[in-house]
């Protein structure tokens, strides 16, 4: 008999930039689970896909059009949200761009301010609705409530030629965990979760480079890079009873990466 702590019946994830890699790969571990999901992401295309792959589950599903970096479109689209799923248990701010490396002295105010808008802003904007819907809550005798950023090794790294990068995956590990002190008396946990190097569309062009992956490969311990799916076992824990007491954290899904 599976662990009933585990079982997501009833619960709503919302999760941006859903529609593909980490978050996709979070989103299905949450429906598999029994768990209600809404992706949000800014191509329609791939949004359907997503939400085609997550029906196979059986559990409801939808997604939203939202550019997270418009704090408006996340008004509207965290109240549609609400309107078509009637609650949103977990938020999972997951939405976030990189940046091509180039030296520090070389990093234009556009590209500071284009990374700073989406990591930052956006997943500033997305827990503050989320937070606002779970205090609002718990203040009518229903606590509880998970608020996840998706960080960065480079937050806690050396991450040279990726300033700007860095700075937002910092800063959104110090909100969680200002969030987690703030919200604890709410039930609301607030963690966040540092992907090392994994295989999706963002991290393509480096993968195929030869001469870096020759390089860092080998000094990943598991000895492989990471899969979308390698998030969906923390995602269903976040989620789940069995993490209440929880929060605070930043979990290291880097296969010993930042250890060796």
């Amino acid at each position: 008999m599976a662990y009933k702590a585990f079982d997501l019946t009833g619960k709503v994830a919302l999760i941006t930039g859903g529609n593909g890699g980490i978050g996709l790969g979070m989103a299905k571990a949450i429906a598999e689970a029994g768990g209600d999901v809404c992706i949000w992401g800014t191509n329609a295309d791939k949004n359907a896909a997503a939400v085609d792959e997550l029906k196979t589950f059986g559990t409801k599903v939808g997604s939203l059009l939202c550019d997270v970096s418009d704090q408006q479109a996340v008004k509207d689209s965290f109240a549609k949200t609400l309107e078509d799923f009637g609650r949103v248990d977990g938020c999972f701010a997951n939405a976030g761009v990189s940046s091509k490396g180039k030296p520090f002295l070389s990093i234009t105010d556009d590209e500071w301010q284009r990374i700073i808008s989406i990591n930052l802003d956006g997943a500033f904007y997305t827990m503050q609705e989320a937070a606002r819907h779970m205090v609002e809550r718990a203040e009518n005798g229903d606590p509880g409530g998970r608020l996840v950023g998706t960080a960065s090794l480079a937050a806690v790294s050396g991450a040279a030629r990726n300033e700007h990068y860095a700075a937002t995956k910092g800063g959104l590990i110090s909100m969680i965990r200002a969030l987690s002190v703030e919200l604890a008396s709410k039930g609301i946990t607030a963690n966040a979760i540092l992907p090392g190097w994994i295989e999706t569309a963002m991290t393509e062009p480096s993968f195929n480079w030869d001469k870096f992956a020759d390089n860092v490969k080998p000094r990943i311990p598991a000895r492989r890079w990471g899969q979308p799916e390698d998030f969906g076992g923390i995602a269903v824990y976040i989620m789940s009873g069995a993490s209440s007491y929880h929060t605070g954290d930043t979990f290291l899904i880097d296969g010993g990466y930042f250890l060796f």
